[in-house]
């Protein structure tokens, strides 16, 4: 059985826990029809994925040397990470670690095609974001 936690963000204010309760939710139920064991969460709240200076984030890639789980749960890949280049660096090291990192919510096949699948989520996430971003300053 694979050892999982699970990481949970939501990134402004105006989001409300319900946010971090609903992540958690799709998560575990996730793991309960992958049999997958949750052995502990991770949880930012109101902080951006356009960076990594998320506490419980910072934590999570740490305790990953630790190989006590095998396995980071994110309902999307965007709660993970929004910058490309920080989620590239992280991922590596969770890889390093033994640890893989998966969306409960998109379905990415663990093959090239996934890659090319996962870049391109993260990219109009990201770029999705950016766009929203310039609409409500304006």
């Amino acid at each position: 059985m694979n050892k999982a936690v699970i990481y949970a963000r939501y990134s402004s204010d105006t989001q409300t826990e319900q946010s971090i309760e609903g992540q958690l939710r799709v998560c575990q139920q996730y793991a309960k029809a992958n049999n997958i064991l949750i052995v502990g969460t991770y949880i930012d709240r109101a902080m951006t994925g356009t960076n990594d200076l998320r506490p419980d984030f910072q934590r999570m890639i740490k305790d990953s040397s630790k190989h006590q789980w095998d396995m980071v749960l994110v309902y999307k890949l965007d709660r993970f990470s929004r910058d490309k280049y920080e989620s590239t660096i992280h991922k590596h090291t969770l890889k390093e670690n033994g640890v893989k990192l998966v969306s409960a919510m998109e379905n990415i096949p663990d093959s090239p095609e996934g890659i090319i699948l996962e870049s391109l989520l993260e990219g109009f996430k990201r770029s999705n974001g950016h766009n929203k971003s310039k609409l409500q300053s304006k």
